[in-house]
């Protein structure tokens, strides 16, 4: 896997070329229009994951240029970068279709964040998701339509919240495999940050109370890389 095709769409070139070194640094394949009309030449030229569009362009505006982007693309992530701040402008943006809204002058390790969470989450939605809702763990039936986790036959399932079941099952769908931490975060919190990354930790804890009663049965941390739901012989 290549690294992913930028098109940036910026008419000021001192700031577009900096720009552009700066994300080529961070293992991106930039390529540099510089108005609206060069952008939607190259945007039809060539496959990009991904468009950083500044607003305020000669010839055609970011916004006019989004618009014929979404004609073609309606999938692509759009970046808006302006020197505007009013709010008419923002709600403008992410009326024709804006993933993410930057005000210059912005801190750019800001938005290599930001490039990087629209593509992890893109890149989960777009990953197969098995069908498969019923699960045995050890001496657990899981069934995560239902939300239903229970131990043998006879007992009263608990009833999972919805995060703790598509926690699980993702776990249950990677058993004895790694659970990527990035993947789980982007399908079922839609970002990877500090605040979900926490929250997540906070879930495996719960699901750890539940499944303790079966010692054959773990969630071991893999350090920097994710989780496996471990059954043990």
């Amino acid at each position: 896997m290549g690294s992913k095709k930028i098109l940036l769409v910026e008419d000021d070139p001192n700031f577009g070329t900096v720009l552009k070194d700066y994300l080529a640094l961070n293992d991106y394949n930039v390529t540099h229009a510089k108005d609206g009309i060069e952008g939607l030449i190259m945007f039809k030229n060539s496959d990009y994951d991904l468009c950083i569009l500044d607003v305020m362009m000669p010839r055609k505006d970011g916004f006019s240029l989004a618009e014929d982007i979404r004609a073609t693309n309606k999938e692509i992530p759009i970046i808006f970068l302006t020197a505007k701040t009013l709010k008419e402008d923002v709600l403008k943006g992410y009326a024709v279709g804006a993933d993410d809204y930057l005000n210059k002058p912005f801190d750019s390790e800001v938005l290599l964040y930001k490039i990087k969470a629209i593509l992890q989450r893109k890149g989960a939605d777009n990953t197969p998701e098995s069908e498969q809702f019923e699960f045995t763990v050890g001496s657990f039936f899981f069934n995560s339509k239902l939300r239903h986790l229970s131990v043998g036959e006879e007992s009263e399932p608990i009833k999972l919240s919805p995060k703790e079941s598509k926690l699980l099952r993702m776990l249950a769908i990677h058993k004895n495999d790694l659970m990527p931490r990035e993947l789980a975060l982007t399908k079922i919190w839609r970002d990877d940050n500090y605040f979900t990354s926490r929250s997540m930790d906070v879930y495996i804890a719960k699901l750890r109370k539940y499944l303790k009663v079966d010692d054959k049965v773990e969630i071991l941390n893999i350090h920097g890389e994710g989780f496996r739901l471990v059954e043990k012989n």
